[in-house]
């Protein structure tokens, strides 16, 4: 996930050697992307993950459940796009690896699909790469980047010897957004990164939210406080924006996002807050004498 950090990792020229240099980890700081992996029932966090999560857990029990509907939303998005004729993922902010990641996802609908994953955190970069075989890395890979830096992203080397922008991409910003704060302008992050997309490409996009009970989205979001990002909920009107100039899929921005009628799991029937939206938008094609942008 995107901290804080202002260091841009993509324009660094040595991707590998940051990967495999051993790592100081500093297990005072509550990390973000530990602290998801421990909200997903994984293993790779700390005493100090734990105890943060537990903090946000006592005024938000319920969080876990939109967490792991956030990640059904990204195995379903993939899915949708891949029927739809997407063979390339561009994953920012991907986190710790759990199961059905896009890569996964992706090429068990076609196995030619190419997948680039970006995370600013040589923790994500080792925990991932230690899992792509080798077959998988001629269509996969995983590089150092940060959303605050979209163009050092788009023309990291790695990025696009795997994805072919002149051609429809899904660009997946699930469960990262909310770690950006609003001085820091998310919304030009997204509109920058779509404007170097290919008409036809899909935005796939979750977001934490407030909306069921402001009061308890605050004091969770206070969790964050000395973690190594900030959580920053935003309401429905606030999500919407970041699909500006995109065309909704149907059902549009929603808690329950399931274009496909793919069966309800049991997760969705057992769940009342939904702290979360998640949607999936096209970008349109170019119009005579428009630009290239949205």
């Amino acid at each position: 996930m995107a901290s804080e950090s202002r260091e841009p990792w993509a324009s660094s020229p040595d991707d590998d050697a940051q990967a495999h240099r051993p790592l100081t980890l500093d297990t005072s700081v509550p990390h973000t992307a530990r602290m998801y992996d421990y909200l997903l029932g994984g293993k790779d966090n700390f005493a100090v993950d734990r105890a943060a999560v537990e903090k946000v857990l006592a005024v938000m029990p319920d969080m876990p459940q939109s967490i792991k509907l956030s990640r059904l939303f990204l195995r379903r998005a993939v899915r949708y796009a891949a029927r739809r004729g997407i063979t390339q993922f561009l994953d920012v902010g991907t986190g710790i690896p759990t199961a059905g990641n896009v890569h996964e996802v992706a090429q068990e609908m076609s196995p030619e699909a190419r997948v680039a994953y970006v995370d600013h955190d040589p923790i994500v970069l080792n925990h991932a790469r230690a899992l792509l075989s080798d077959e998988q890395q001629g269509r996969t890979t995983i590089v150092l980047g940060d959303l605050r830096e979209p163009e050092t992203i788009l023309a990291h080397p790695e990025v696009r010897e795997i994805i072919d922008f002149d051609r429809p991409v899904g660009l997946m910003l699930v469960a990262v957004l909310h770690f950006i704060r609003d001085d820091e302008d998310p919304y030009s992050l997204v509109k920058r990164l779509c404007d170097a997309l290919a008409p036809g490409s899909m935005l796939m996009l979750t977001h934490a939210t407030m909306d069921p009970d402001p009061e308890t989205g605050l004091s969770a979001s206070a969790g964050w406080a000395n973690a190594s990002s900030t959580m920053n909920m935003r309401t429905f009107d606030e999500i919407q924006r970041f699909f500006d100039g995109l065309e909704f899929v149907e059902p549009g921005l929603t808690g329950r996002w399931n274009p496909d009628d793919e069966p309800p799991e049991i997760l969705e029937q057992s769940i009342k807050n939904i702290w979360g939206y998640g949607a999936v938008a096209v970008k349109p094609p170019t119009g005579p004498g428009e630009g290239a942008g949205r």
